[in-house]
């Protein structure tokens, strides 16, 4: 599993979680750090990845490449036509395949641009909605994307056509949206709530609430219908979104408030580790844990590491591919470490 956090600092963290063997009989994890680099002028919003693929986006208006199997940048994408923060990044990745088609982008200014991956090359770039674009999910067909914007705004978009389909005012702004690895569902999160809505007509289904008066800043869906959130409460929560209860949960998960989660199938359909969960806390904690402990009381961390640096978001991949990304005919440049990585 790789896994990649931006920073306020403006640095790009990438590790790859290894087993670490200490005898015969003991074995445990490792984040191993591949790079640390300050890639962008000013903060790291946004981050993406999926095979050896990743990409981040700032609050300077740029797309950054990166191939993780060999630590090396690959660039920045300067034909995306956005004129504002960098709010969202997916990448989309067949079933079939263990390299991405398109990465798509949506900027504070509304717009978004869809991309080709091989090699990366702008294929589309339109503005849907005038508002800053808070989140955007793509569908698994790869044909559509749902965006949440900061006006309280919903819309669907065709990725096919390059236009938007649909778009309604929600009377509350929701903050995170995503489908579930199905696409027969999708998950919107507003402030403390979670809806459950059926994607053919948008229906609700129900609503997640633990009660708490804490935000969520994340969410991740997981196998079976369970999805990841967390955020201010500082704990890492998985629910049953099949019957709208609270499966498990840990508590206390990190001594910050925590700005991402993924799991180990995150937008990669099923995962051969599917209890896996990484989080990464504001204050640069980095932890992956296996959820099946989460029932236990003090419930430790598999790995963890600490970038000494206010994280703002987290991405995880688990696909491997003998391609590699590239944009053009540039070159990839090899990143440090740097002295913090460890």
């Amino acid at each position: 599993m790789s896994i990649i956090a931006g920073s306020y600092e403006r640095f790009i963290w990438g590790f790859k979680l290894k087993p670490t063997k200490h005898d015969a009989d003991t074995q445990t994890l490792t984040l191993s750090p591949l790079f640390s680099y300050p890639s962008h002028i000013s903060s790291i919003t946004t981050v993406a990845c999926s095979g050896p693929a990743a990409a981040s986006g700032g609050s300077d208006d740029t797309i950054h490449l990166y191939d993780l199997p060999s630590a090396s940048s690959l660039g920045s994408l300067l034909d995306h036509n956005h004129t504002a923060s960098i709010t969202a990044l997916s990448f989309y990745t067949p079933s079939s395949l263990s390299f991405p088609r398109n990465l798509i982008s949506a900027a504070a200014d509304g717009s978004v641009a869809i991309f080709d991956t091989d090699p990366f090359v702008l294929l589309k770039s339109f503005r849907p909605h005038k508002k800053a674009v808070n989140d955007l999910s793509i569908h698994p067909s790869g044909k559509l994307a749902l965006a949440v914007y900061r006006d309280e705004c919903f819309a669907m978009l065709n990725l096919v056509r390059g236009k938007r389909s649909f778009c309604c005012r929600l009377g509350h702004e929701a903050s995170l949206v995503k489908f579930d690895p199905s696409g027969e569902r999708f998950f919107m999160v507003v402030n403390t709530k979670v809806g459950v809505h059926q994607s053919e007509d948008a229906k609700l289904l129900l609503e997640l609430d633990n009660g708490s008066r804490k935000r969520i800043l994340c969410a991740s869906p997981g196998d079976s219908g369970t999805l990841f959130t967390a955020g201010e409460d500082r704990a890492i929560t998985a629910w049953d979104t099949n019957s709208g209860k609270l499966a498990y949960a840990i508590q206390d998960a990190h001594p910050a408030r925590i700005k991402g989660v993924v799991t180990r199938n995150d937008s990669e359909g099923a995962s051969e580790d599917p209890y896996l969960v990484a989080s990464a806390s504001s204050d640069g904690i980095i932890r992956v844990w296996d959820m099946r402990m989460a029932a236990k009381e003090n419930a430790k961390p598999l790995a963890e590491t600490n970038t000494k640096s206010r994280l703002t978001c987290l991405a995880g991949s688990a696909l491997k591919s003998m391609r590699r990304p590239q944009i053009g005919n540039q070159k990839p440049q090899k990143l440090e470490k740097g002295p913090n990585s460890a």
